[in-house]
């Protein structure tokens, strides 16, 4: 005799007239299922995804919880993940420090300056702005700034400050040479933004950095134009007020020939050109024999080749500063 079994607690309460859900309508089998929306929002993301996303889409603490302990997921920040594995990019990171910190921070200060490419960037903690008090952590330092939408853009779909907000920013903090810098390599990499720097200045007179962003308008204005590629370069300059000479031109070009020679240094009107060499300055073999073709063809033209290097300005200020007044006055170059 065959004994009949109790009947299932939903088909009791569908006999009640109660509405039941399916387990596709409580979300149950995605535990198991389909990770496709999961993979193209990191896709859109350089790899990582925040939990408070994952939920505003529908996902259950269940289902993330299962994929956190199945390795599908891999925690950076508190509720931030990479997707799929642990390697992930610098863009990556950048943007798990913007996604932990809450749908309106951005990119901010010496970050967003390295993803906008107005500086070089060396690691380490990661600047974003938000308009509310945060703590920071060891590998986020969280700025409260108001950053209004003019003033916000998303570069390589990351939320970051704007090019020249983020020059206002750090202009707290930098010298004016630094900002000048940042000013020029913007112009060169033609960032524009809906605000230009006179415009943050009206907005925000007194904010910190203010006065350097005004100095700086002021000096470029003044300075001969041209890149400044390294920070040797950007140490060069302020070298050369401090002992009142001349400014050159950076990066300029030379045509000799069939060749174009990019050089450091160059005040036009003379044959005087300078290169400043780092420590990466002949990191190759080709690079030393190419340089010094370079300064041979220069030198049988009738230039003056002077090389310097960063040891050289740290250690013998007083006599580099002599030496190439000397250079300029033979030239008929009057010191600034």
């Amino acid at each position: 005799m065959r004994t009949k079994r109790a009947p299932r607690l939903g088909t009791l309460r569908a006999v009640a007239g109660e509405s039941v859900k399916t387990p596709v309508e409580q979300g149950k089998t995605r535990t198991r299922g389909d990770d496709r929306p999961l993979a193209e929002l990191a896709r859109q993301q350089h790899g990582v995804v925040a939990r408070w996303q994952l939920m505003k889409r529908g996902w259950t603490e269940e289902e993330i919880d299962w994929r956190i302990r199945r390795g599908r997921l891999h925690r950076l920040h508190a509720g931030i993940y990479a997707v799929g594995h642990r390697q992930t990019s610098q863009r990556g990171l950048w943007m798990a420090a913007v996604l932990a910190s809450g749908p309106e921070a951005v990119l901010s200060h010496r970050s967003a300056a390295a993803l906008w490419k107005l500086r070089g960037y060396s690691g380490g903690t990661i600047h974003v702005a938000l308009p509310h008090k945060s703590t920071s952590t060891r590998r986020i330092r969280r700025h409260l700034s108001l950053v209004p939408e003019d003033e916000r853009a998303v570069e390589d779909g990351i939320p970051i400050t704007s090019v020249h907000r983020t020059i206002f920013d750090l202009a707290a903090a930098e010298d004016v040479d630094a900002v000048v810098a940042m000013i020029k390599e913007a112009e060169y990499l033609n960032r524009w933004d809906r605000l230009s720097l006179p415009d943050l200045l009206d907005r925000y007179p007194g904010k910190r950095g203010s006065r350097k962003v005004r100095f700086a308008l002021a000096r470029l204005k003044e300075e001969p134009p041209g890149r400044k590629r390294s920070k040797l370069e950007e140490r060069f300059a302020p070298f050369l007020r401090r002992h009142r000479l001349p400014l050159p031109r950076f990066n300029d070009w030379i045509v000799l020939g069939s060749k174009r020679y990019q050089i450091d240094c160059y005040w036009p009107g003379t044959n005087r050109i300078v290169e400043l060499d780092g420590w990466q300055s002949h990191r190759t073999r080709s690079a030393f024999r190419d340089d010094r073709e370079r300064d041979r063809r220069l030198t049988a033209a009738g230039y003056t080749v002077t090389h310097i290097t960063w040891n050289q300005l740290d250690d013998e200020p007083e006599a580099i500063a002599a030496d190439l007044r000397a250079l300029l006055l033979k030239n008929g170059t009057t010191p600034a």
